[in-house]
């Protein structure tokens, strides 16, 4: 798995803008207010050819007595004892306060590599340096003068980061999994939804202990077994995990138990409980499979529970529908995995998604595919000028990735996006998360280049009169 870099800091000091800054898109909500952000985000980053993955928490007020404000505490704290290195964000304008003394002693302790990174710092004056000098007093070592949201200092900033990462493990770059022949199936879900009672109704023996009591399963745990001529790893996952240092009710779930697992994996079972409407963590896990690119299943257990009230399960399925729109492509199977209802139907559709998930799709079909689309719903207007959509190749599998060579490849819009998801979806029948490339035509620049020669040089009116002399 790719190393994990953990953003903390107490509240309104900027960890959400530097978020956004590093992954290069606008996930965490960022106001000038403290308490906007309450549960940990994650995204991929890159920095100088090393692949991270960063986590953004909630202000960190140490000793807080409000429940609120205390659960979001333990999720930083969550995510300090599971990341390889720490970004400690301060307010470099403000000054240095207790609540950062008191987060700096709770880093030390913890015996991870931190980085200071003093933020806000809006120019690069000598002046404005010297306000970063006093967080030296923490005792963390060396202190970056940066600010987020004007990228300023950026650079040494991760620089510092980087070098404290762990050495660069064989393969943790990977996007998909092994291609050897195995179909790796990760279990995932909030605590006491049935996962290790799934698992043992597949394995038709009691292989993982059971317990109604909510964090039974501490760590992931793998299990092989040959189904139909497949040979399938399953991964009962952790709902919940336990450190000393952590009071119990810090998680719900392990969102990081799963992102191990779903790095690994080809096809992720998202199990439900039917007792209980379609909840944010449901979600968060269905958004972790699709951002992975994971094919995924999504299992409502217990449905024997409510089997008697109708009224029950048609409101489950419309919350359902709702809470998961994002991922509509996935399929949806009710079971009772004590009882082993529809649990062999769970497998063939894992086993088929699999197939799914490494498909690869014949160029020349592909191409009589872009000319039904373009046909059927022209590309719109983009600059003032048409779309348009030239040639189209399938570039990966795990998932299935297609790369589309246009005029325009940065103003293609989301809807037109969608469109052509969609329709190679149904051409395919994929049910599995599918990714767009899009890209200018080769030598573009250089036919540009021809037609215009007088801007050949460095461009603007120079360039003209380096032309005509």
């Amino acid at each position: 798995m790719k190393p994990l870099v953990a953003i903390v800091g107490r509240p309104n000091v900027g960890k959400s803008t530097l978020f956004n800054r590093l992954v290069g898109r606008r996930i965490a909500l960022v106001e000038d207010e403290p308490g906007v952000t309450r549960d940990r985000h994650y995204a991929d980053a890159e920095w100088e050819g090393r692949a991270f993955t960063l986590i953004d928490t909630g202000g960190f007020v140490p000793g807080e007595k409000d429940t609120l404000l205390k659960q979001v505490r333990e999720q930083a704290q969550f995510a300090v004892e599971e990341c390889d290195v720490i970004i400690f964000v301060v307010d470099a304008r403000a000054g240095m306060t207790t609540a950062d003394e008191a987060v700096a002693n709770y880093l030390r302790k913890s015996g991870k590599p931190v980085v200071v990174a003093a933020n806000k710092l809006d120019n690069e004056t000598g002046q404005m340096q010297s306000l970063a000098g006093e967080f030296f007093r923490l005792g963390l070592g060396d202190v970056n003068a940066m600010s987020a949201e004007h990228n300023l200092g950026m650079g040494s900033l991760m620089d510092s980061v980087v070098s404290k990462l762990p050495e660069k493990q064989e393969g943790e770059d990977a996007e998909a999994p092994p291609d050897d022949g195995k179909i790796r199936v990760a279990i995932i879900g909030r605590p006491n939804v049935g996962k290790s009672t799934l698992v043992n109704a597949i394995l038709k023996e009691k292989r993982v202990v059971t317990s109604e009591v909510a964090g039974t399963t501490r760590d992931p745990i793998d299990s092989e077994v040959m189904y139909k001529g497949n040979q399938l790893i399953l991964t009962d996952t952790a709902g919940i995990r336990r450190k000393k240092t952590i009071a119990h009710q810090v998680e719900q779930y392990s969102v990081i138990a799963a992102l191990k697992v779903l790095e690994r994996s080809d096809v992720a079972v998202l199990l439900m409980d039917a007792t209980e409407p379609a909840v944010d963590q449901d979600a968060k896990l269905a958004g972790l499979s699709m951002d992975r690119g994971r094919a995924l299943v999504i299992v409502v257990n217990k449905w024997d529970l409510i089997a008697e009230d109708k009224r029950r399960q048609e409101a489950f399925r419309e919350d359902l529908k709702i809470a998961l729109k994002f991922v509509g492509y996935a399929p949806v199977i009710f079971t009772s995995a004590l009882h082993g209802s529809k649990v062999e139907k769970v497998v063939d559709v894992a086993v088929e998604l699999a197939k799914q998930f490494r498909f690869r799709a014949p160029t020349p079909q592909l191409n009589k595919l872009l000319d039904y689309m373009v046909d059927n719903n022209p590309a719109p207007i983009v600059k003032s000028k048409p779309l348009r959509l030239y040639y189209i190749a399938q570039v990966a599998a795990a998932p299935p990735t297609f790369a589309l060579t246009c005029n325009e490849p940065q103003g293609v819009p989301d809807m037109y996006k969608r469109y052509i998801t969609n329709q190679i979806r149904k051409t395919f029948d994929l049910r599995v998360p599918i990714r767009l490339l899009f890209r200018e035509r080769p030598g573009k620049a250089k036919r540009e280049a021809r037609k215009k020669p007088h801007l050949a040089g460095k461009g603007g009116k120079g360039g003209k009169r380096a032309g005509r002399d």
